[in-house]
């Protein structure tokens, strides 16, 4: 199969983790997906391990223990407001820095780190993103998940354990959370809804679209030793991705041409600043160089929101695994 056949998956019960879990070993992978509570996995290709608070010490000797690769996911929210920068630093960087050392003393093949395009700008940004855009987060999440890379680079620096940082856009998917699944929740109220106008642009990337590009990293040395921006092919204005959604929810796609200055002004005044900046900013990223390696997604944006909000509308967690 490759570099890796069996993979370790810290963060096993987030929204990302469940679905890389699920989708590797439908794909054939063998995984061992570790959660800070246990959790079952229908299919005998998983098996779950209780790993406990990763803020403090813990095994990682046992976690990385014959896998030849690891997928860290594990990490604090960017959603999460009310904690202290030395609390996203204990679980974003500190247990980074462990398993990274467990890894490399166990020689295990590949270590890739799920960070997040936050580790390189705020919530939005004049200029299009790339991997050669300077650093410079702009909140105590974004800070630890750049220190975490960091951290981990220092930690695998000269072993035989090969390092990938994947810097995902905002992901969204079946059981989303966080402020995807608010604007979720604003698109499918029951009446037209003030967004017609919004022309910021954004880039985001599906869960499956991402998976996808976990498997390939793992699968291709040239993707050893490096950092990725990784996105949907599409970028779409805020009122394409409401329309979309609201589609998917079952909702008419009508929404109200307010303009932007105003509904940001309105926003502000009823405390809504940082939902007014997300709004109204544009955050476009060009992931070429995950490209120019060979990868490339395998679902479109617009297809994708449609999909997600189904999903919320139904119950239902489904996500297309990698092609």
């Amino acid at each position: 199969m490759g570099i890796a056949q069996r993979i370790l998956v810290t963060g096993a019960s987030g929204f990302i983790g469940q679905h890389v879990v699920r989708v590797l070993a439908e794909r054939g992978y063998s995984v061992r997906a570790a959660a800070r509570h246990p959790i079952v996995f229908d299919s005998p290709r998983v098996e779950g391990v209780a790993v406990g608070d990763m803020s403090r010490s813990f095994a990682a000797e046992f976690l990385v223990r014959g896998v030849d690769a690891v997928v860290h996911a594990a990490g604090l929210s960017h959603a999460r407001t009310d904690l202290p920068a030395a609390a996203y630093t204990a679980i974003n960087v500190d247990a980074t820095r462990q398993l990274a050392k467990a890894a490399r003393a166990a020689r295990v093949k590949r270590f890739v780190l799920m960070s997040s395009i936050r580790a390189q700008v705020g919530v939005t940004y004049p200029d299009i993103v790339t991997e050669a855009t300077p650093a410079a987060p702009t909140d105590a999440y974004g800070r630890s998940k750049l220190a975490a890379e960091a951290v981990m680079v220092k930690m695998l620096e000269g072993s035989s354990t090969g390092w990938t940082v994947l810097r995902p856009v905002l992901v969204y998917g079946p059981g989303v959370k966080g402020n995807m699944a608010a604007l979720m929740r604003i698109a499918g109220l029951p009446l037209p809804l003030p967004f017609g106008a919004l022309k910021s642009r954004r880039s985001l990337v599906s869960v499956g679209n991402l998976i996808s590009a976990v498997q390939y990293v793992l699968q291709t040395q040239t993707a050893e030793n490096a950092s990725f921006i990784v996105a949907d092919g599409e970028v779409l204005t805020m009122a394409e991705i409401i329309r979309c959604l609201r589609r998917g929810l079952g909702r008419p796609e009508f929404l109200l041409p307010v303009p932007e200055g105003s509904l940001a002004s309105l926003l502000r005044l009823a405390g809504k600043g940082d939902f007014a900046d997300r709004l109204t900013g544009d955050l476009v990223v060009n992931a070429a160089r995950l490209r120019r390696i060979g990868w490339s997604p395998s679902e479109t944006t617009s297809d994708a929101l449609v999909a997600a909000a189904g999903a919320r509308q139904t119950g239902k967690m489904q996500v297309r695994g990698p092609v």
